[in-house]
């Protein structure tokens, strides 16, 4: 695969715990503009910058654009983020709850992505892919990375151990406990090492950023054709990757509450369902032990839902999923919800937020039930991936989440 180094722009390491900002996909406006009100350095006010404006703006337009392009400069004019000189590789890692994962921050190639050697396993919606395009186009800059992961290569975990053994440039705690670190490579010997070491390696796997790589590709479309001397060596050609190995990525469920029984009691839901599950009570919470195994809260009871043997495809890369499970088997055909996607009926909750916030959202009244799930695991998301499936929607939950910020990616030389 190809990696290369780039001229990343990156805050100085005394200003990065000021900077760096969740992503912007997983924060609604109001809660981004709550968490930038009182840092006007926060990275949020570059890739969601309709938090600086009324309620009534359109996040997709023109003006929200040109205030994330404004704000960019504006960090660069003062000072506190800065180009480095030389092309480099940087390394980065999460620390979370005592596990860390380290990944290389590069740019990849649009064309692998285009001809399908960095794997997706999400469709894509055309507005979201738009406006990250506009987005890149407008401040010619690629602000938020894609979280990519390959399997385990001794080679790549020597290169990155030797390098982790000396400080790191920046490293700061952000204020939900999770500890960042980034080296910056810039020896051209570990570049060549790098670039040559990743050259083996056959196929990335986007675990987080179907968008960002899209809209990557969209760019790379647009420019093409406006340039006529392309030469496919131009900036625009690749996008701000961090790759992970597989080993080290923590996946948590992805669970889901539901609004109504779909006319039915619990009684008669129950019933319904038996085919497919054993149900019984259970006393105090459910936090499923194996995969097909259910929690489901509802009247203020847990219960233990197993799927039963010949319930579901084994076979199947994506069928086999307990998401895709609950989905064919219980929510779609019993409480009529067929296209989670766009039902309103349904929602989804990060396994971060734990079984307490599903008892919380049911015991509020706005919710009927609650499913706790076992996390997907990372080699069925890669099963999908190599079978050029699409996981059921909202089946997989990273944490911890990459900072955006960290390293940006001009598209300027």
């Amino acid at each position: 695969m190809i990696v290369r180094p780039f001229k990343g722009l990156r805050p100085r390491p005394e200003r990065a715990h000021e900077v760096a900002s969740p992503p912007y996909d997983v924060l609604s406006t109001e809660e981004a503009r709550a968490m930038a009100a009182d840092n006007p350095n926060s990275f949020l006010r570059v890739n969601k910058a309709e938090l600086e404006f009324d309620e009534g703006v359109d996040p997709y337009s023109e003006q929200v654009y040109r205030r994330g392009k404004d704000n960019l400069q504006r960090l660069i004019d003062r000072g506190v983020m800065v180009r480095d000189n030389r092309p480099s590789f940087y390394l980065y890692r999460l620390t979370m709850s005592g596990r860390s994962q380290t990944g290389l921050v590069a740019v990849t190639s649009v064309e692998e992505y285009d001809r399908g050697l960095i794997k997706k396993h999400e469709h894509t919606r055309p507005e979201k892919v738009n406006d990250r395009a506009n987005h890149i186009s407008y401040l010619q800059a690629q602000v938020g990375p894609v979280f990519t992961t390959f399997r385990f290569d001794p080679a790549v975990d020597k290169i990155f151990k030797i390098i982790t053994a000396a400080p790191p440039q920046t490293d700061f705690t952000s204020n939900d406990g999770v500890r960042h670190q980034l080296w910056v490579v810039d020896s051209e010997n570990f570049i060549t090492t790098i670039r040559n070491t990743f050259a083996a390696i056959r196929e990335f796997y986007i675990a987080d950023g179907h968008h960002r790589s899209q809209s990557a590709s969209e760019v790379c479309r647009r420019m093409k054709e406006k340039n006529p001397h392309h030469t496919g060596q131009e900036p625009y050609n690749f996008f701000l990757n961090v790759i992970f190995p597989d080993r080290e990525l923590h996946i948590m469920p992805y669970n889901r509450v539901v609004v109504d029984l779909n006319g039915m009691t619990l009684e008669e839901v129950f019933k319904k369902a038996s085919g497919k599950f054993e149900i019984k009570p259970h006393q105090g919470e459910v936090v499923p032990a194996r995969p097909h195994q259910f929690g489901l809260y509802a009247d203020k009871q847990w219960y233990l839902m197993e799927s039963k043997p010949g319930s579901f495809d084994e076979s199947s890369p994506t069928r086999s999923i307990d998401a895709s499970i609950l989905g064919e088997n219980f929510i779609g055909p019993i409480l009529g919800i067929t296209n989670p996607k766009t039902d309103k009926r349904i929602d989804f909750v990060g396994g971060i937020r734990g079984n307490t916030e599903l008892v919380k959202m049911v015991n509020s009244g706005k919710y009927k039930l609650a499913f706790s799930l076992y996390p997907t695991s990372i080699s069925q998301l890669l099963k999908v991936a190599d079978a050029s499936e699409v996981m059921p929607p909202k089946s997989t939950w990273f944490e911890p989440k990459l900072r955006s910020g960290m390293v940006v990616n001009l598209l300027t030389e």
